[in-house]
Parts: C-alpha cells; sequence; structure tokens
C-alpha cells in the first residue's frame, strides 16, 4: 500500500469511526491541521502563514473527539498539527503517545518552561487567566486573592459555572499543587459555601447574573470580557460585561491561574518538517500578537503585548507553577469536586 493510499484509507476509516468530516489532503508543500480552535480565530493565522511560507494550510475543525480521531487513525493518520485548549488535553495526548517532539528552535526560545513540556511534546500557544469578575455597583475591593473569597463577608455572593468544568478543574488543580490536598479540601467547601446558587451554566451567564444582582464575584475567564464588549449579534452582552469590572487574583502575590491554548505535533505526521515550520510561526510576534487582538487571550511570548483592551483591565502576574503539576492533579481536583458536592452549592 502506498503512502498516499494509507493516507485516503485512514481519512476513510476515522469517518466511519468517529463521523466526523473530512477534508481533502495532499502530502507536499502542505501542512495538516486538526484544531479545537474556531475558524475565525485561526484562519487569519493561517493565512499569514501560507503568505510567508508557501505552505498551504488544510485544517479539520470539530468541538471534541479530535484526540480520539488521531488515536483511532494511528500510524494512518494524515494529521501534523493538532490545535486544542487545557492543559489536560496537551498533557493526555502525551500519555497517550499521540504525540513527537517539536524541533524548531522557537520552543525553546520563545515559550517560559512553565508553560511547554520538559521533553518538547507540547507547547502552549496562548495564555487565558481565570480571574474574578466583580460588581461595580456592589464590591468596592480592588484587589482579591483566592483565599479571600472563601471568606464570610462573600456568603451567598460568588457564582461560576460548574465545578466539573476543565476550566475550574483546572484551577483546582493549581490549588492542589501550590497548597496541597488537605487546604485546597477547605479552601473548595468555603467557596462553596459562599456559592449564591448551584454553579451552573457558564462563564457569561456569571456576569449576566451580576447585572441581575443574583451574585457579586463571578469565577470567569478574562476573554469573555472582550467578547461580550464586541459582541454585536447579542447587544445584550455589553450590558453584562459593563456592569462589572476584572480583579487579577493574587496579583501582588503568587501571581494568577492561568491555563492555556496549545498544540502538538502528531506522533505520525506525515509532514512534520512543515509542521515544525506551523508551530515555529505560531510562536512568532506576528502570530501572537493576532492571538491577542482576536481573542484577547495573552500572548506566550513575553516580549508581545496583550490587547490594549485586554490591558486596560489591568496587568496579569501569571502563576509560576509548572503546567505538569496542574495536570497531574487534575484526577484529584475532579474528585475533590465530587467529594464536596462542589455543583450542589451551600452546604449550609
Amino acid at each position: 500500500m502506498t503512502k498516499t493510499t494509507r493516507l485516503a484509507f485512514a481519512l476513510l476509516s476515522s469517518t466511519f469511526l468517529l463521523g466526523l468530516g473530512t477534508p481533502s489532503f495532499a502530502q507536499s508543500g502542505e501542512v495538516n491541521i486538526y484544531s479545537y480552535r474556531e475558524q475565525g480565530l485561526l484562519q487569519p493565522l493561517l493565512d499569514k502563514f501560507t503568505a510567508e511560507t508557501g505552505i498551504e494550510a488544510n485544517v479539520l475543525y470539530a468541538g471534541d473527539g479530535l484526540l480520539e480521531r488521531v488515536a483511532a487513525e494511528g500510524e494512518l493518520s494524515p494529521a501534523d498539527v493538532v490545535l486544542t485548549v487545557d492543559i489536560g488535553n496537551l498533557v493526555g495526548a502525551e500519555e497517550q503517545g499521540l504525540t513527537q517532539p517539536i524541533t524548531t528552535a522557537a520552543l525553546a526560545e520563545r515559550v517560559p518552561e512553565a508553560f511547554r513540556d520538559d521533553d518538547a511534546n507540547w507547547t502552549a500557544l496562548s495564555l487565558r487567566a481565570r480571574v474574578f469578575y466583580v460588581s461595580k455597583d456592589r464590591v468596592t475591593e480592588t484587589a482579591l486573592t483566592y483565599e479571600d473569597i472563601a471568606g464570610p463577608e462573600w456568603k451567598g455572593r460568588l457564582c461560576t459555572r460548574p465545578g466539573d468544568h476543565a476550566y475550574n478543574i483546572g484551577l483546582i488543580a493549581q490549588r492542589i499543587a501550590a497548597t496541597g490536598l488537605d487546604a485546597t479540601r477547605t479552601w473548595l467547601a468555603a467557596v462553596r459555601d459562599n456559592m449564591a446558587y448551584a454553579p451552573s451554566g457558564n462563564d457569561r451567564e456569571g456576569v449576566k447574573n451580576i447585572m441581575a444582582g443574583t451574585c457579586d464575584l463571578s469565577i470567569t475567564n478574562t476573554y469573555y470580557m472582550g467578547a461580550m464588549l464586541n459582541n454585536e449579534a447579542e447587544p445584550e452582552q455589553k450590558e453584562w460585561a459593563n456592569s462589572a469590572r476584572i480583579i487579577y487574583p493574587d496579583a501582588e502575590g503568587e501571581g494568577t491561574q492561568v491555563n492555556v491554548a496549545g498544540g502538538f505535533i502528531a506522533k505520525h505526521a506525515p509532514n512534520a518538517e512543515n509542521a515544525n515550520a506551523l508551530i515555529a510561526f505560531l510562536l512568532s510576534d506576528e502570530a501572537q500578537q493576532i492571538y491577542a487582538d482576536t481573542n484577547y487571550e495573552f500572548p506566550v511570548v513575553a516580549s508581545v503585548a496583550p490587547a490594549e483592551l485586554t490591558l486596560s483591565w489591568g496587568a496579569l502576574n501569571p502563576v509560576d507553577t509548572p503546567l505538569v503539576e496542574v495536570a497531574a492533579n487534575r484526577a484529584a481536583a475532579a474528585a475533590l469536586v465530587d467529594e464536596l458536592k462542589f455543583n450542589e452549592g451551600a452546604q449550609n
């Protein structure tokens, strides 16, 4: 069986196994990308990449199932680069043997050690911070720590999405890595008992409920502020966002918890050289600025500034807990959420 035939077979078999649509891939002068990232964010980056390198970028977009797809395709997979969100997905891909080392020099030169794999099997491409949105009308504090929201003064005033969502699991896992399991259990139980209602909905809903007066502080990712303020399709979201301001937790102390959007090169990438060229481009100043300006995320490359709107919310001091340590505590974080019945809300 020729390589071309094997690739065609992989595409057909993976469609059968996972029920996802399949684009047409060729082999030379191209790079094949499986992406969780939305097309509106990724396409401007890929257009620039192709213009500068002449390498054609083929993309399969999917909301979920991409890691399972790569695993099912095995050595016949056409995937060169997989772009995903959350440290759990990146480390999970490595643990499943789906990755190969990234060899571009840009990795070590541009990405801080805390935000890349020690063996170069994955890298962060942008950062997203888990912060506090607080009511402009009802909250006077201008600085808070994660510990502060466990205090009695916040009783009945907090809101967030379910504790077992990846965003909150990442936060809880970071707390375990930084303070230990027992201290995190005590903290999380107190945060649970300070909830205004049982954790539910999504990050935008928490900000909506701040405007409604249902809660005073929502644990939410930073970039939603930019997304809501610029939402022309649903202008009511602008009102939600304008009712709140952002506080970066522990900004003057240990730093604010961050998660990542990132990527890896697939183990059986047919175009590994082009895959490394794409990773190098995504770590360039130009691409990092597009990430920042388009999605209000933080560049992982320190020399690139966030978008002006993002800077207006304050300066990010990211916690320096290595992401591999955070990932190692994700299972313990999920177990705590279940043990404490966090998603049921206040217990007293």
